[in-house]
């Protein structure tokens, strides 16, 4: 599991002075990146000429975060298909188990030339079961 923090500023805030919806999306979607980033995975899969592709994300608002909280965001590799993988994304106020947003993101992996999905495997696997433990 790899963990990351966000600061919750005042450019989060919507008019009802609480992040706004589509916010903690993009701190779910930098937090991914971070988690990412401890594996040569996106190296990997450039170098197959291939991307990943967000297909499908499911998210439940459980609270609302405010200005200075500062938010954990909790990721890690669910499962892993044949051709897609779910991740998991827990966000908590940080040193609390006060529950603020939970998802679950599904990616495929994409051929960058034919632009069709492909059958994840071989190092890209191995690095997403490496991602899981």
């Amino acid at each position: 599991m790899h963990i990351n923090h966000i600061k919750v500023r005042g450019y989060h805030l919507d008019v009802y002075q609480h992040v706004n919806n589509a916010r903690y999306l993009e701190f779910l979607e930098e937090s991914r990146w971070s988690f990412f980033e401890q594996f040569p995975l996106v190296e990997k899969i450039h170098g197959h000429n291939l991307a990943f592709v967000l297909v499908n994300i499911n998210i439940n608002y459980r609270r609302p975060a405010f200005i200075q909280e500062v938010l954990e965001i909790r990721t890690k590799v669910a499962k892993i298909g044949t051709k897609s993988c779910t991740i998991e994304q827990t966000m908590y106020l940080k040193g609390t188990e006060t529950l603020v947003a939970d998802a679950q993101v599904t990616f495929c992996v994409l051929d960058q030339a034919s632009h069709q999905s492909v059958v994840i495997e071989g190092e890209v696997r191995e690095l997403l079961e490496q991602m899981s433990l």
